[in-house]
């Protein structure tokens, strides 16, 4: 009996670089092992796939999930500052600015 194959897609970028690969792999393998056998790794060094977020079609997912066929397995970098931080801070400069009702923090 022959082993099925399934097709993936496995996405990870850099702000300098960015790669999509589709390629082939056994149908029950891991989200992990599929990113391993890519070998998207050796193009991005840097991944740290014991650290490293994964999702699958922008859903967050285990390494150990099993992904269908034609799924895109996706590789994602941490956070540099935290979003809710940033909004605040925007939303501060924006009343100093006069562009926001103090009061509200609605457009003035």
């Amino acid at each position: 009996m022959q082993d099925k194959t399934i097709t993936l897609e496995v996405a990870y970028g850099t702000p300098q670089k960015q790669a999509l690969l589709e390629f082939e792999v056994a149908q029950g393998v891991t989200v992990e092992q599929a990113i391993l056998s890519s070998g998207i790794l050796s193009q991005f060094p840097e991944i740290e796939l014991s650290t490293s977020k994964v999702g699958i079609w922008n859903r967050a997912c285990k390494t150990s999930d099993v992904p269908k066929d034609g799924d895109r397995i996706e590789i994602y970098r941490p956070l540099i500052a935290d979003p809710k931080e940033v909004r605040r801070r925007r939303a501060e400069k924006a009343k100093e600015e006069g562009r926001a009702n103090k009061v509200t923090g609605g457009r003035a």
